[in-house]
């Protein structure tokens, strides 16, 4: 596949708890608590078929001890939907582990996923796309193709720090963590890390999260569906040229509060965005790059692409 203007549409399959520890807050109990996998996966499938764009599903091991959601993603993954490795247990703080606990959550998040899918997750993406020169050498030991974590936007990064700021003057506390501020040095377009990893080298394929020409704003699911169509058809302007289009989402990003998150109202503003009014912005943002020349892959078929011709 030549690299021309591609564009991948992946999915963090975050499951509800991790949205409260996020915020500090009690784990939610009953159905709720799976609402990503027994809710958001329907609703992101049936928005793959209408829009005919194939999914990268990044996911979480230890979500999988879950007889039904590891039924459901091996369901995807036979449909031809990607399924790629998050880790074994999203631990916010992976890079600060001592380095065999950092490729145990690889490795063994890997082997989770082949087991319930029967394929070998050959992508990696890091929780709260922290990343450290540490992790990429644990990937590339362990035989990653390509990672989709490094997200050199500004606006996100200040807006992270103020969160987690005022977290702890509340005396609150979030299990994220804040990245080193270098990953802003970082390319926003694919390449492959050196040492440090925001310069270019000969290390593992990076396929950074994307943002917008200029200001780098956020080209993410939150940001677009909290902006609503309008808004999003403008960003999606700013991404227009670009050879590779990595549009991430989160499971979130298809769910509101009546799927039993109402307790993360006044925390997660996106939740309170009706999710046919989200999927409606995303169809919305998935034809204006279609119209605009992009063809739609898996993050995997991307990642070839660019071994083939040579990173950016």
């Amino acid at each position: 596949m030549a690299v021309s203007r591609l564009c991948a549409v992946s999915v963090d399959l975050d499951e509800i708890p991790n949205y409260f520890a996020i915020h500090g807050l009690a784990m939610p109990t009953g159905s709720s608590a799976h609402a990503v996998y027994d809710v958001a996966l329907d609703r992101l499938e049936a928005f793959s078929r209408r829009v005919n764009a194939p999914l990268t599903l990044f996911t979480i091991g230890a979500d999988l001890e879950r007889a039904e959601s590891a039924r459901r993603l091996r369901e995807l993954a036979l449909a031809g939907h990607e399924v790629a490795n998050h880790t074994l247990d999203h631990r916010y703080d992976l890079t600060r582990l001592p380095r065999e606990e950092m490729k145990r959550q690889v490795e063994r998040g890997a082997e989770v996923i082949e087991a319930a899918t029967g394929q070998r997750p050959v992508g990696f993406r890091a929780p709260g796309y922290t990343v450290t020169d540490a992790l990429f050498e644990v990937l590339e030991e362990a035989g990653v193709a390509y990672a989709s974590s490094v997200f050199p936007c500004p606006p996100y990064y200040l807006a992270k720090a103020a969160r987690l700021a005022k977290m702890r003057l509340l005396g609150q506390t979030s299990r994220s963590i804040l990245d080193a501020p270098s990953v802003l040095r970082a390319p926003t377009r694919p390449y492959r890390v050196g040492r440090p990893y925001w310069k270019k080298g000969r290390g593992v394929l990076e396929l950074p999260i994307q943002v917008t020409r200029g200001p780098r704003l956020p080209f993410i699911g939150t940001t677009l569906t909290v902006a609503g169509s309008t808004t999003a058809r403008w960003l999606t302007r700013l991404v227009v040229g670009e050879p590779l289009v990595n549009l991430e989402l989160h499971g979130m990003d298809v769910l509101d509060m009546d799927d039993g998150l109402r307790a993360l109202r006044g925390h997660q503003p996106d939740v309170t965005v009706p999710h046919g009014e989200k999927l409606a912005t995303l169809g919305a943002v998935v034809e204006s790059l279609r119209e605009a020349g992009y063809a739609f892959v898996r993050l995997k078929d991307a990642a070839q692409a660019f071994m083939g011709a040579g990173s950016a």
